[in-house]
Parts: structure tokens; sequence; C-alpha cells
């Protein structure tokens, strides 16, 4: 017989299940209370969980501040003044075009093949960019002030204003000696421009603050706004233009920063009058230094005297002694004692290489191998010097000259009867004959 093993179940009391039922409960509300508890602690039942996957609790919840901050200054209000006033000038060129055969221009003996010539269409394209003031509305016509390298060698001229238009300009005059030009435009293209004010430049201040607006590297970049101060003033700048003419500043430096592309633009002051205008900076010295933060401007009073002749006579007339001349300082030692022959003492002066016939200086006296010394009563060292206390004359003036010849020191009145340009009209006809 097969016996299986079966164990029954063992009947439960009451009590028992009473007990059991009160047991239960209590592990149930423990472990409720053990999770509730750490959900809390974890932030986790009382807020929703913002944990993104970058870790940031609130990630895409920045915002910009609504604070409001007053940024008015002497340069925002001395900017604000001028800027409508403030364009690009655009010199227009016409197209060149290679002339001869191209390749095979040597073939057919033609060897220029190099040669550029104008193109006859009379197409113009833009050459370069510069800066430019408004500075006068007179009845139909608005006058901007620019540099002469600005406008040199154009053959046609637009101004971009602030809003964008561009309107055709006239070229009034220039003076290349000074690096001023004048162009004017219809009046109407600009009514609602009013246009910059001149300040005083002889009132500067070597520190004051100072501002330079312009077009730094063209249009682009138009009516920008740069500022420094006033590093120095009457700054003696020499150089030459793209036609061999001399440029004689007596500049205000400053370290605002110019560009090319700055040429022409206004140097303001803080009551937003323009004190300067713009023309060259030193980016490289001879020995091959590089150099920052040194620009000079022509200052305003020479400006206004310049634009004025400019817009009555097209030109700057300017009175002329009519010799050539050298410097003493670059003869050589042996030069000095057996040609020029002026005592040891004298080291600086002009010396006349030569006189015009019938000039002022040929009707003063004056002769080859003269050393001149002052004008009036300023000394001058240089040809530069010289020429720059001769222009602060007009053309009928009369000036005292103070020259060596040889060990004698004499003095001259020369009166100024010619202007510079009929004296290079008058050496050129000589030298044609």
């Amino acid at each position: 017989m097969i016996r299986k093993d079966i164990t029954p179940t063992p009947k439960k009391s009451p009590g028992f299940f009473r007990r059991f039922g009160i047991s239960l409960l209590g592990g149930v509300l423990g472990a409720v209370l053990t999770i509730g508890i750490f959900y809390v602690a974890n932030g986790s039942l009382l807020a929703p969980n913002n944990q993104t996957a970058s870790g940031s609790p609130s990630a895409g919840n920045t915002k910009v501040s609504n604070m409001k901050v007053d940024v008015n200054s002497d340069i925002t209000d001395a900017a604000s003044k001028v800027q409508d006033a403030v364009v690009s000038v655009i010199n227009l060129q016409k197209q060149q075009s290679q002339s001869g055969l191209g390749g095979f221009s040597d073939i057919f003996g033609n060897g220029n093949d190099d040669q550029q010539s104008q193109d006859d269409s009379g197409q113009l394209e833009e050459a370069s960019e510069g800066s430019g003031v408004i500075y006068k509305l007179e009845g139909k016509t608005a006058y901007i002030v620019t540099n002469n390298h600005v406008v040199e060698k154009q053959d046609g001229l637009e101004v971009l204003l602030k809003d964008g238009s561009k309107v055709k300009a006239t070229l009034v005059g220039t003076d290349s000696y000074t690096d001023l030009a004048v162009l004017k435009v219809e009046s109407d293209k600009v009514a609602d421009i009013k246009p910059a004010t001149f300040g005083d430049s002889s009132s500067l201040k070597v520190g004051e603050p100072a501002i330079a607006l312009g077009s730094p590297l063209g249009s682009q970049y138009a009516n920008s706004v740069t500022s420094g101060i006033i590093s120095s003033l009457n700054r003696q700048v020499v150089n030459q233009n793209d036609e061999g003419q001399t440029v004689n500043i007596n500049a205000i430096q400053t370290d605002a920063a110019i560009n090319p592309g700055n040429s022409g633009g206004p140097l303001v002051n803080m009551a937003g009058q323009v004190v300067g205008i713009n023309s060259s900076k030193i980016v490289q010295t001879e020995s091959n230094v590089s150099v920052e933060g040194i620009g000079f401007a022509i200052p305003s009073n020479d400006v206004v005297n310049v634009i004025n002749q400019l817009e009555k006579d097209g030109k700057v007339i300017r009175p002329a002694l009519g010799i050539t001349m050298a410097n003493l300082s670059d003869l050589s030692t042996e030069q000095v004692s057996e040609i020029v022959k002026v005592p040891s003492s004298v080291t600086q002066g002009v010396v006349v290489a030569s006189v015009q016939s019938s000039t002022p200086a040929d009707q003063a006296g004056l002769k080859k191998y003269d050393v001149i010394t002052k004008i009036d009563d300023t000394d001058v060292s240089s040809g530069v010097e010289l020429q720059s206390e001769l222009y602060k004359h007009k053309v009928g003036d009369t000036v005292k000259v103070t020259y060596y010849r040889q060990d004698k020191k004499e003095t001259v009145s020369v009166k100024l009867s010619i202007d510079a340009t009929s004296l290079k009209s008058n050496s050129q006809k000589q030298s044609n004959q």
C-alpha cells in the first residue's frame, strides 16, 4: 500500500487573525511614512522635478534685465550734434583699359602692352573713399570740407549721407599745400541736416578729450566714432602728395583712432564743434618701427581761412619770393666753407639756390648763395619753415628778410607782389622758350 504523507493546514483561531491584521497594518503605515520622508528630503514630493539632461535645474529661464542705464556722456552728446553732418566722399574715376594687343603685342612690334589709357566710354568707377563734413547751407548750395588727397584725380564725386542715400557732388576748389578741398551739393538733398560748426582751435589744451568721426576703411563703416585726447599742438607735418606737391600742416596731434577712410572727417571737441579736419597718421617710422595712436588733424582756424578762399576763388592765393632753395643743414661742411661761406656760428637757415628774374626776391636784391635766417622776427631753419611764415601773408604785403651774404648779415624789405601760381606759370613759360 502506498501511503501519501499529506500535512493538513492547521486551523487558526479568531485571536490569531486579529493579531495578524494589526501587525500587517503597522508595517504598511511604517513603509508609507519612510517613503514619504525620503521624497520630502529630496524635494520630490512638494515640487516638480526640473532636472534636465544638462544638469541645470533652471535651464532655459535666462532673461534680460529690465534695468535702464543712463549712458549719456560728453562724448555721446558731442557726437550727436555733428554726426548727421558727417558724410562719406566717393572718388569716381574713369575705367582704365589696356592698350596694345595683349600677349601678342611684342610680335607686332608694340612693346607697351602694360600701358594703360582711359576708357572712352566715360563710365566711372569708385576709385577710393574718404570722409567729409557739411559745414554750411546757403541758398541752393550745401558746402562740404574734406581733404585734397581724398578728391585727387577724380572724374566725378558722390557723397554718401547718413541715411544711406547718395548725391552727386561738385568740386569747388582744392589746396594741396594744406590738403583741403571744398565740395558742394544741392541743398535740397540735405535740407534736414544741421551743418556742423567750427570751434576755436587756438583754445585747445593738451589732454582735453576729442572724438574723430568718419568712414574708416570706406562707407561700409560710415559714421564711425572714435575717442581720444588732444596729444599735442602745433606739430609740423610735412610730406608729399601723389603728384609730388609739398603738403605742410601745422597739425593737431591726437590718439583718437584715425584709419584710411577717416581722411577729411571732423575732429570734434566736447561741445560738438569741429576743431580739426583729420588728415593723416603715422603707421611706421623710417626704421620700420610700428606706431599706434599718432594721428594728425588740420586746425579749424586754418581750415576756415582756406575754405573761405576756396569758396570765393576756387584756389588759395599765396605770395612768392621767386627763389629755389636748400636747407643749410643739408650741405656738407666743405660746401658751407667753400661756397656759402657763412660764419661757423650760422648752422641753420635757407640757402638761396637760384633767383628768378623780375620777382620780389630779385627786386629786393637777394642773390644766389645768400642764407636766409629770418622772415620778419621769426627764425627759419628750413624751406618748409620759410614757406610757412611766408604763407601767413597776402599778396601785396611787405616782409622783412634777414640773411647772410657770406660773413655779412643783412636785412631787406621785400614786397610780395606776385602769387605762387603766377610764378609757377611764368617759370613754365620761360623754360619753354
